[in-house]
């Protein structure tokens, strides 16, 4: 597995002598993490997972996902958060054509999400258009009681059990959840809907390399075994490369540290590639989650170029710079277009006749981290060789590694999230949910 951390155009930022001086904490930081001993300890299972993911497990779900996209026109992911984020970040990223070039492309199962919001004219319009489809349903949630998708799972449930009635929408459903309990689990079994566990020491944003995402990635005719062995690759590379300087993620882990304490405590990572964009989604969500704690930590934010240069790049550029930016290059498109010759050439651009236009973006990004050096923003750069299966699963692996490393570096709990729970407190009481009565009391004193 090979990824570069390019550091060049943050050299001027962080000196030789300021890495040098995290050399032992990070060596004891990852020593906790491979023992399984420091913070939040008991979620640290996403470690060794890529290895643990057998043969037998792959098969099932590989069979489980032909006999769905054998019987479907749709498959709707219900789940939020870690249960969403990172199949669609992976789905989105190895979509190679948006265009379908044949019948037999566009009779391609289509992976459609819902419970990830609460917006009631998308659900509306998604139940609609369900009723003329053939549809199953994968809904992914620990405990089956997180408000977005249980609404979503409900009335889709509903609506399947409608169309086929409940024998045979039960066949149409895969539950992904707790082994042994939660409301979820004990409507699967109840249902004899088919079902895959969610490991009790994986958190949610750390978990896309178990079923929570292999399901439905193989679903959309993503290969799972390349992915996951991308992610093996790069888990067995960041264990053997003891020195600071030769490990990527705890390279990067630092560095984005040492920024953070001269008042860089933004992190903007950048894509020139616009199929990443959901790849950014699932990074804000893995860094902020894990690192956002007891006043402190590095709010990320993404922007996905050259198309956000043409309205974040002003602020970027001139802006208060309390940020970084961390650039995702990729080394290899999947095509290439050649810019043809003009003989009128209105828009001037014959000098750039026969070069390919991944030549021209991959200029733009070098043209952008330069200026945006000279504008006071540190800029990283991340290099991984193409877009496929093996190489998303290894950055993957590396952004999970990268996180735990930084967010311990930040004396904080990385797997935890407790402050995602005070905005469902006051949730439940507005709504008057049972068991919720003293807070609906101080909520109405405050309206």
């Amino acid at each position: 597995m090979s990824l570069i951390i390019n550091d060049l155009y943050v050299n001027e930022f962080v000196s030789g002598d300021e890495l040098n001086l995290f050399r032992r904490e990070v060596d004891l930081h990852r020593d906790q993490i491979y023992k399984k001993e420091g913070k939040g300890n008991d979620f640290l299972g996403w470690v060794d997972l890529p290895g643990k993911v057998d043969h037998a497990l792959l098969t099932r779900i590989e069979s489980d996902a032909a006999e769905l996209r054998e019987h479907s026109e749709v498959a709707v992911l219900v789940g939020i958060g870690g249960s969403y984020l990172g199949t669609r970040a992976v789905c989105e990223a190895l979509s190679t054509n948006p265009f379908p070039a044949n019948e037999t492309e566009e009779k391609q199962i289509q992976l459609v999400y819902a419970g990830h919001h609460l917006d009631q004219d998308y659900l509306h319009n998604l139940l609609d258009w369900l009723k003329n489809k053939s549809f199953s349903i994968i809904v992914i949630s620990k405990s089956g009681t997180t408000t977005e998708p249980a609404i979503a799972f409900r009335l889709l449930r509903e609506l399947l059990e409608r169309k086929l009635g409940k024998d045979q929408a039960a066949k149409r459903i895969i539950a992904v959840t707790d082994a042994s309990k939660g409301a979820l689990k004990t409507l699967a079994d109840a249902e004899d809907y088919k079902s895959y566990v969610i490991p009790d020491d994986v958190g949610g944003r750390y978990s896309v390399l178990t079923p929570v995402g292999l399901l439905p990635i193989a679903v959309a005719g993503h290969n799972i075994r390349e992915l996951v062995q991308g992610a093996v690759s790069m888990a067995e590379l960041l264990r053997e490369k003891d020195q600071l300087t030769e490990n990527p993620a705890a390279h990067y882990a630092v560095i984005r540290n040492i920024l953070y304490s001269k008042g860089k405590t933004t992190e903007i990572l950048a894509t020139y590639n616009p199929s990443l964009t959901f790849f950014i989604e699932w990074w804000k969500q893995l860094f902020g989650e894990s690192e956002g704690k007891g006043g402190k930590g590095i709010f990320p934010a993404g922007v996905t170029f050259t198309t956000d240069l043409h309205s974040m790049g002003q602020y970027i550029q001139d802006g208060h710079k309390n940020f970084f930016e961390t650039t995702i290059t990729i080394g290899k498109d999947r095509h290439e277009v050649i810019i043809p010759e003009d003989e009128n050439d209105l828009e001037g651009l014959n000098y750039l006749a026969g070069k390919s236009v991944g030549f021209v973006n991959e200029m733009a990004s070098r043209g952008t981290m330069l200026a945006h050096v000279d504008g006071d923003v540190p800029n990283l750069e991340i290099i991984l060789p193409e877009i496929t299966p093996y190489h998303i699963g290894g950055l993957i692996y590396f952004f999970e590694m990268a996180c735990a490393i930084s967010g311990y570096i930040l004396d904080v709990n990385p797997f935890d999230q407790p402050g995602v729970e005070d905005y469902k407190k006051n949730m439940f009481a507005l709504l008057g949910k049972p068991g919720f009565e003293q807070e609906t009391k101080a909520i109405k004193k405050r309206l």
